[in-house]
């Protein structure tokens, strides 16, 4: 199955009160894991990369290719899209869609909202030409993404009317508004901001994504899809179980030294976390 945008995808799972995982990329493991967890579980799935992430596997190009072989290799049937995670410019996400990324979201919440406005009105523009869907975000989501961090003090919720303002007028296919939840582990309780979530959803049509995925109880993940939540992104979790897997076997295999020894059980740690998420998320059965 060729690659797919989010459009279509969360259009789906927000009309059928489900979540689609985005999970993001940092090795060939994580891509082998995630695309073997969504063919087994037959759920759509969105494969997220961070300017970071692409530089450290060679580049917008190189990761389109291995997905795409993997994707072959697998027999892939499900739906698929690689989407640009936070991208900080026009120029990477123009970058990443020439690439054949399907997805791309552009973070211009670190500007006023006018300035946020037209830059994804201008990436929105494009991307639409190419059949490529595009998230925007509204209001200052804190935790570390990539060299990226923003601290509680800078963290910022989202105001409701200048979400509906900034979709009514980018026409973007998804939206991230800041309500609580942070990139990285939660210091304490999340507090996510349920009632701006609602209040978003009912003045808004599109889907809404939720950051930082990890660390969020699942009641609280249940709430967030019944209030138009249909993205949900996934990275701290993936690396703490692939992290804690390789560092499992190589003390019990001190003189351990092929990497498909340990990393090879990292990809499997990968996979049944993903696996877990898809089935909480209810993505699981929806590709059928």
């Amino acid at each position: 199955m060729p690659l797919v945008s989010m459009k279509e995808m969360l259009e789906t799972a927000k009309a059928n009160s489900y979540g689609v995982g985005q999970f993001n990329l940092n090795n060939m493991e994580f891509t082998q894991a995630i695309l073997q967890a969504a063919e087994e579980e037959k759920s759509p799935v969105i494969l997220g990369v961070s300017e970071g992430a692409a530089k450290y596997m060679g580049g917008f190009k190189s990761v389109v290719a291995i997905v795409k072989g993997l994707m072959e290799s697998y027999g892939t049937t499900v739906p698929v899209a690689i989407h640009l995670d936070h991208g900080s410019s026009f120029e990477k996400c123009m970058e990443a869609i020439y690439a054949g990324f399907t997805s791309v979201m552009i973070d211009g919440s670190h500007y006023p909202l006018e300035q946020n406005i037209a830059l994804t009105s201008k990436v929105v523009e494009v991307a639409h030409l190419n059949g490529v869907s595009v998230e925007a975000e509204l209001g200052r989501i804190g935790g570390q993404e990539d060299d990226i961090i923003v601290d509680d003090a800078e963290a910022a919720y989202a105001i409701p009317a200048e979400c509906d303002q900034l979709i009514r007028e980018t026409q973007v296919d998804c939206f991230a508004p800041a309500l609580g939840s942070v990139h990285g582990p939660y210091k304490g309780e999340p507090n996510l901001g349920f009632d701006r979530m609602e209040e978003i959803s009912k003045m808004t049509e599109v889907p809404l994504v939720l950051h930082g995925g990890t660390g969020i109880p699942t009641k609280d993940i249940k709430k967030a899809i019944s209030f138009g939540t249909a993205k949900i992104n996934v990275n701290t979790e993936n690396q703490i179980a692939s992290a804690a897997k390789v560092r499992e076997v190589l003390n019990d295999n001190p003189d351990m030294i092929d990497p498909r020894k340990y990393l090879g059980p990292a990809r499997e740690a990968i996979k049944e976390t993903v696996i877990g998420k898809m089935r909480e998320f209810g993505s699981s059965g929806q590709a059928k």
